[in-house]
């Protein structure tokens, strides 16, 4: 499997207190990640994480909220980045 377009994240999801593993292309917009992550969240946890518009990511450290018109690249999301699915 090819990662160099991918990067590796801590995704902590506080609403069903969950914490995953993920590779999250790079060059895809912020919202369509937080969309695919909504869904794939959402089967995992038997429906209990609900699928919403309403989601943002934030980085865990700073606490400062992605752009997400941008893509994880653009935003400066790389391998290890502490994010968390609020």
């Amino acid at each position: 499997m090819d990662n160099t377009n991918k990067v590796c994240v801590d995704l902590i999801v506080p609403g069903i207190e969950e914490r995953y593993n993920v590779f999250i292309p790079i060059n895809k917009k912020t919202i369509e990640i937080i969309f695919l992550l909504n869904k794939a969240i959402n089967e995992m946890s038997d429906k209990q994480f609900p699928i919403t518009d309403q989601l943002s990511l934030i980085n865990a450290d700073t606490g400062n909220v992605y752009d997400v018109d941008r893509n994880f690249k653009e935003n400066g999301i790389v391998n290890g980045t502490r994010l968390i699915l609020l």
